[in-house]
Formats: C-alpha cells, sequence, structure tokens
C-alpha cells in the first residue's frame, strides 16, 4: 500500500510557498479560438497567460457571432473564471466582439470586466485605438478576414474613435478563419496598402499575422499592426511588463516607444 503526504518514518513534510516573479495576464477569447501560440509569442519569459474561453456558439462568423461573444455579461463572467489565477491585468482578445457595438460598446465591455475581477481590462479594440495613437495615425486602412457587414461596424467603430477610415480589403469568411494561410495575409495586406492611410490594421484574433508583420511593414512602408499584436502590446503595457520583449520588431518602433 502507498501513503503519501509524509516519510516513511512518519514524520509530516512540511509545506512551502513561495513568491513568484511571473507577472500573470488573464486571456478570455472566443470559443473558436485557435491561435494561442501567437499570445505566447508576444510575451517574455516572465509573462505567464490565463486562457479561457466563452461559451460555444452554433452560426458562422457574422454580425450576429460577434453580438453573441462579445456580450458583456459573457465575457464577465469567463473574467470571474479566471479570477482566482490573481492576474495582473484581464484582457478580451477579440476584435469584432469589441468593435461591433462601436465605442460605446467597447466601453461597456470594459467596465463589466473590471466590475467582475476587481482588476485593470482591455480589450482588442482598445488596444486597438491606443495603437494606433501610438503610431501617429489618423487614415487608417483595414484588412480583414470578414463579410462586408462585419467589417463595416469596424469602420463605424473606427470613425467613433476619431479616425478617418481610408478602405477596406476583405475576405468575405464566415468561418475556417484560422486556416488561412499567410500567403493569402499578404495578399489582403496588399490590397489595402493601396488606399491613402498612414497605417494598416489587420483584424480578427483568430488570423494568423505575428510574424509576417516585420516583413509587410518593408514592403508597403507603413506600419502594419494586428489584433493579437495590439492586444498583448497593451497588455503587457497595463501589466507593467513591457521593458524587455521578446521581439521588438514584433512590436514596431512606434510601439516600443510609447
Amino acid at each position: 500500500m502507498t501513503t503519501r503526504g509524509a516519510t516513511p518514518a512518519g514524520t509530516p513534510i512540511e509545506v512551502r510557498f513561495e513568491q513568484r516573479d511571473e507577472i500573470g495576464i488573464g486571456v478570455v477569447a472566443p470559443f473558436d479560438f485557435a491561435l494561442d501560440r501567437e499570445l505566447w509569442d508576444c510575451v517574455p519569459p516572465h509573462v505567464t497567460l490565463y486562457l479561457t474561453r466563452t461559451p460555444a456558439v452554433a452560426m458562422p462568423v457574422d454580425v450576429t457571432f460577434a453580438e453573441e461573444v462579445g456580450d458583456p455579461d459573457v465575457v464577465a463572467r469567463a473574467v470571474a473564471d479566471l479570477a482566482a489565477c490573481e492576474p495582473a491585468v484581464t484582457v478580451y482578445a477579440c476584435t469584432s466582439g469589441s468593435f461591433v457595438g462601436g465605442v460605446a460598446g467597447e466601453a461597456a465591455l470594459r467596465t463589466a470586466m473590471e466590475a467582475a475581477a476587481g482588476r485593470p481590462a482591455l480589450t482588442t479594440s482598445g488596444a486597438l485605438v491606443e495603437a494606433l495613437r501610438a503610431c501617429n495615425a489618423r487614415r487608417v486602412a483595414v484588412a480583414t478576414p470578414y463579410t462586408a457587414a462585419l467589417s463595416d461596424r469596424l469602420v463605424t467603430f473606427l470613425a467613433e474613435a476619431g479616425f478617418t477610415p481610408a478602405g477596406v480589403a476583405d475576405l468575405g469568411l464566415t468561418g475556417a478563419i484560422p486556416a488561412v494561410s499567410t500567403a493569402t495575409v499578404t495578399d489582403l495586406v496588399l490590397a489595402a496598402s493601396g488606399f491613402d492611410a498612414d497605417a494598416i490594421f489587420v483584424s480578427c484574433t483568430n488570423l494568423r499575422t505575428l510574424h509576417v508583420l516585420p516583413d509587410l511593414e518593408q514592403r508597403v512602408g507603413r506600419p502594419v499592426i494586428s489584433a493579437n499584436q495590439v492586444t498583448m502590446w497593451s497588455a503587457l503595457r497595463l501589466a507593467r511588463a513591457l521593458s524587455d520583449p521578446p521581439d521588438p520588431r514584433l512590436f514596431g518602433a512606434a510601439l516600443s516607444r510609447a
């Protein structure tokens, strides 16, 4: 018979606890989020991520989908589930779910998140606004995998936030977004680069973008920022953990200085 919790002589094992130096970031993502690795690739070794998902819904990725996964009550419940891990900040890593309700909807999401866990919170769309300001961008072109109707909600959000939408390139997809190739992402961004804009934003946290951004920025000669990039950049800033980013190129010179 095997016994645990004591030495063979019967002496109790002394339990010791230690204070760890890690900084935790809580991440709530939609149920279909498949790019955890992109988020991890953004953070330095002393930062750990605690990820959870919203409940699954059976519908195509469209405006209604974004409204469902971005419901403040749904996101707040997921945030509360992460509270036991005691993250420094909590993130809602979804672009469409945080822009679909406009600027007021994004603010309502943050308020619900902060009330649920009693700690600072941010959304991908809020991080986008912060990043565009850090880049001194006023005219913004957007590249999305979405349908035209959902892309239009992003355009409206940007206009409400004080930016001038310069144009949209989109793929018209309602699913399978994580399977989109980086070659297609490159073609999408190059299409968006035809608009007269200060910067290009590549939307959707479920679209693989991170490792093609440096090459794209070089090719188009303007800042190219993406959903996962700005989300983690903003989270690291809010958690005071951006002093030593793993690869400054992934955050852009303007973002690293901000």
